[in-house]
């Protein structure tokens, strides 16, 4: 019982932080990769057979933990969650990246390993990937129907140019994240 844990989110301006952790269904999935490497057409028509197939875990971390932890502690609380949320004892969870929660999150109990770029080289990791992505943005996109005018629907929260527009016409929402420096720095204006 081997896990793929990844997140979505950890740059963006506003919005959670979320993780997601796989296990493979026996077989595989076709077509699995790096989120950031697939159309958003090919991960919406990944995440129904991931879902079907596989076991499935999802964990977030809101802007309030966000800003009381940090980024770093609040994606490894996120994946902690997500590894939690599968509901099965696992022997390892592969870890996209160079860190792993054991360090960073008091209630990690679980075996891991980290692996740079593991979501382009990890089967489950992939699936993780695609996971977390395409919840994160759905949380995005119902954001941009209760914060309407920041453009959250297409930038996800990320500091483009339009989200700074908006921000400086609108200031910050509930789902700004204030322990980021541009936020922080809009605060003291």
């Amino acid at each position: 019982m081997i896990c793929g844990v990844d997140e979505a989110g950890r740059g963006p301006l506003a919005g959670p932080v979320v993780a997601a952790a796989v296990i493979l269904c026996d077989g595989g999935i076709e077509g699995l990769d790096d989120s950031k490497k697939l159309s958003a057409a090919r991960r919406a028509a990944l995440v129904p057979l991931i879902r079907e197939r596989c076991a499935v875990g999802v964990g977030i971390a809101d802007v309030a933990e966000i800003d009381a932890l940090n980024i770093l502690r609040a994606t490894m609380l996120a994946m902690t969650r997500a590894v939690e949320a599968l509901g099965a004892e696992i022997e390892e969870a592969l870890i996209d990246g160079d860190k792993t929660p054991g360090r960073w999150c008091d209630q990690w109990r679980w075996p891991a390993r980290a692996i740079i770029g593991g979501d382009g080289k990890e089967a489950a990791i992939s699936a993780a990937s695609i996971i977390a992505k395409e919840h994160r943005d759905a949380m995005m996109r119902e954001a941009e129907e209760a914060h309407p005018g920041y453009g959250f629907a297409s930038h996800k929260g990320y500091g483009t140019k339009a989200h700074m527009e908006a921000l400086k016409r609108l200031g910050p929402c509930p789902l700004h994240r204030q322990s980021f420096g541009p936020i922080a720095q809009m605060e003291m204006l």
